[in-house]
């Protein structure tokens, strides 16, 4: 039996049950939605208040669209008694929890529909065809198809200028194709390219949706060279005025390629161990090698593309090095085996890696690492199926200069230790004295949620100690007109103050965190009234919150009358 919990930091979230299939964060970090046993659960990620259920049973997968409006929902078909077709596939309104449309998905493999990055459009693919709906008039079906003989795979594009790239596989003898084309025109190409030797590709978009690269890959290496099959590298521009192979002067497979946020730079890691890590410009130039002869597979640039990690997962060691982009040399080497998970933090500081099971029945758990290279939290659970950080958008982040390296709590193994080591619950400095939520949740089976365990009372001179802490953070965050915004900041870490902090906000009343909660709500609306006054474009969830500002006042007033 799965047991599920979130790590909402000084906000009371009443779990929503056991058995939890799979969670997921809308992209913007506004929702997090929970599939269960009897019904699909949608909640404000800020505040942990139920949004939405919809009664739907044995969900195993959800997506949300990219502003947060629809969520999918897929169940296994099943047959039913009278020969009906299963309709499996489910798009719903995330606020009401109204049925939108529904479709027959058999596969659970690519099972979800792709939207366009405003969400005005969302498509499908069918035997020889894609089909796109219109948002705003679902009740007519299907408003365009784009029809291609063969058609195997699909991408629609990020950015405002939405455009799709299709793959049609070889066949009889010719070449394997890549199209691009304009969702408003479907009669001629933006762009092509021709290659052999492809059973298979992955299409990866730049954020801006302006070029592509093709990952191609055989089933079978007929060298007998590698047991993966063989593979090979194209960059398309959505202009149609380049393309290319990209050319890896390392024989053997590619093992990971990621663009970076600028959308004008990527990395590839390829070769057969020890590999090679090369960073390209958009034009697929050489910029810079961070390394050769090196166990790794993986890497990530950090959200605002200033550091990059490149590791060694899976069947390697769990090595990472942590590159500065800007200056091109190595800031830190972390050792992390038998992860299964890692990603960078919103603020682009930390690095959570997490060893999951099913892959890994053994040491379960999660560690955050600071990009220095120090381990500041680590936290050991049963049996972790899901870790995700909340999104949040990298606006709130500029990281401007790198901060130093932070001040670590005794017992903390260091960057080089792999040992299980014990620490207090991680807390974010914005969210100590703000009642913000974490910025990790986890999914897990058997283990007790943090702060479930008996705490010894402080002794008097502790507690004169935290509070002389707590008033000097309070202080300092009322000068920071920023803060409420940055639920998801970690910029500085003292453990110390951070658990005992965590003892203390869990003896307020309901009372008490309610009224923080609203008044936290309240300063984040005055403050985006502020910007929207200074002429900022504010997004469409920004200005629903601007809206709630009557309800909320009215709320905190009779609160505070009681």
């Amino acid at each position: 039996m799965c047991v599920f919990f979130i790590l909402f930091l000084q906000i009371t979230f009443n779990s929503p049950g056991s058995n939890v299939k799979t969670f997921q964060y809308s992209k913007d970090g506004e929702y997090l939605g929970c599939a269960l046993p009897e019904s699909v659960k949608i909640f404000d990620a800020e505040t942990a208040q139920l949004v939405s259920e919809i009664p739907k049973k044995q969900i195993v997968e959800i997506g949300f669209s990219p502003k947060g409006t629809y969520i999918s929902t897929w169940e296994r078909p099943v047959k039913s008694a009278d020969g009906s077709v299963h309709k499996n596939l489910i798009i719903w309104e995330v606020i009401t929890g109204k049925q939108l449309i529904s479709f027959t998905q058999k596969s659970q493999n690519n099972w979800n529909v792709q939207w366009t990055e405003d969400e005005m459009y969302f498509s499908r693919m069918v035997t020889g065809e894609v089909h796109f709906y219109d948002s705003k008039r679902l009740d007519e079906g299907i408003t365009n198809k784009l029809r291609l003989e063969n058609i195997g795979d699909f991408s629609i594009s990020p950015g405002k200028s939405a455009s799709i790239a299709v793959f049609i596989p070889e066949k009889n003898a010719a070449p394997a194709i890549v199209r691009i084309y304009s969702i408003a025109n479907f009669k001629v190409p933006l762009a092509q390219k021709t290659f052999y030797k492809a059973d298979k590709i992955q299409m990866k978009w730049n954020d801006s949706g302006t070029n592509l690269l093709v990952l191609t890959q055989t089933d079978v290496d007929k060298t007998n060279k590698s047991y993966y099959g063989e593979t090979n590298l194209f960059l398309l521009s959505v202009t149609g005025s380049y393309d290319c192979r990209v050319m890896l002067d390392k024989e053997g497979p590619i093992h990971d390629v990621t663009w970076g946020p600028s959308s004008k730079e990527f990395v590839v890691i390829y070769g057969y161990m020890p590999a090679k890590a090369t960073l390209f410009d958009h034009r697929a130039n050489p910029i810079h090698e961070f390394g050769t002869g090196i166990f790794r597979n993986t890497v990530r640039f950090n959200p605002q593309g200033r550091l990059v990690f490149i590791a060694g997962f899976g069947n390697l060691k769990g090595e990472m090095d942590i590159w500065d982009r800007k200056t091109l040399k190595k800031i830190a080497e972390i050792e992390a085996p038998n992860s299964s998970e890692s990603s960078w933090s919103p603020d682009g500081i930390y690095i959570m890696t997490a060893i999951l099971s099913p892959r890994l029945r053994v040491d379960n758990g999660y560690k955050i690492w600071h990009y220095t290279g120090s381990l500041v939290h680590n936290q050991n659970i049963d049996e972790l199926l899901q870790i995700q950080w909340r999104p949040t958008s990298v606006e709130f982040y500029p990281l401007a200069d790198l901060p130093p390296a932070p001040e670590i709590t005794k017992g903390l193994a260091s960057p080089t230790k792999t040992a299980p080591t014990k620490a207090g619950a991680y807390l974010p400095p914005h969210a100590r004295a703000r009642g913000a939520p974490s910025a990790v949740k986890v999914h897990e089976n058997g283990a007790k949620p943090v702060g479930s365990k008996n705490k010894k009372k402080p002794k008097q001179k502790k507690e004169e100690e935290v509070a002389k802490e707590t008033a000097k953070v309070d202080e300092t965050e009322n000068k920071d007109p920023t803060s409420p915004i940055i639920s998801n900041g970690i910029n500085n870490i003292n453990n110390s103050v951070d658990t005992v902090k965590s003892d203390s906000a869990s003896q307020l009343s309901e009372k008490d965190k309610k009224i923080r909660n609203l008044t936290k709500k309240l300063r984040q609306i005055d403050e985006l009234k502020e910007r929207q006054k200074n002429g900022d474009k504010l997004e469409q969830t920004q200005i629903k919150k601007i809206e709630t500002e009557a309800t909320l006042r009215k709320e905190l007033d009779r609160l505070n009358l009681q």
